[in-house]
């Protein structure tokens, strides 16, 4: 989301949720500019990101189908 010269860079979005009560939250989260995070969607077509990146609930609904620490 931004730059890596940005002082933004180390903030991205955290999602938390319970797969049982369908409740999810998000806030902004401090990652280390170092650290490499894995791109859940990287898999998908375009067409399919683009949805789930549009609609909060499809995408916690997918990430939540594919289980802790599955890549």
């Amino acid at each position: 989301m931004h730059p890596p010269g940005s002082a933004g860079f180390e903030r991205c979005i955290g999602f938390g949720w319970c797969s049982g009560c369908r409740i999810y939250s998000g806030t902004m989260v401090y990652v280390h500019r170092k650290r490499v995070l894995v791109d859940a969607l990287a898999s998908l077509s375009a067409d399919d990101r683009e949805r789930l990146l549009h609609k909060e609930a499809a995408l916690i609904d997918y990430l939540d189908s594919r289980g802790p620490g599955r890549h």
